[in-house]
């Protein structure tokens, strides 16, 4: 179980990203495709064609961070949009993104009765 601070910014990068590439390479895409500040303290998430493997960048104000984690059975899910781009996640969907569990849509379970 991963914690993370609840107003973290947290980015995933839309479609497939080259995961021979390390922090540098991966800021260098998040400053030329998506158009953000990979400095500015934010989390970028991506995903190549194996989609059982992550690398996050971010930096903690004094460098440059990634983290790496291949799921041994299973894939990450992911937006299935070819367009490049960004979506914002909470820190809450990010740890359930890393643990492998669905973040887009949580199941709910409502009591039927009160009482």
């Amino acid at each position: 179980m991963i914690t993370l601070a609840p107003g973290l910014r947290v980015y995933l990068a839309c479609g497939t990203t080259d995961m021979r590439k390390g922090m540098v390479g991966l800021a260098m895409l998040v400053q030329q495709t998506l158009g953000a500040d990979p400095f500015d303290g934010a989390v970028f998430a991506s995903r190549g064609r194996r989609t059982g493997l992550i690398k996050l960048i971010w930096h903690d104000g004094i460098g440059l961070c990634m983290l790496s984690k291949r799921l041994e059975r299973g894939q990450f899910t992911w937006p299935s949009t070819q367009t490049i781009g960004r979506i914002a996640l909470s820190s809450a969907q990010l740890a359930a993104l890393l643990d492998g569990c669905e973040w887009r849509a949580p199941v709910i379970r409502r009591p039927a009765l009160a009482g």
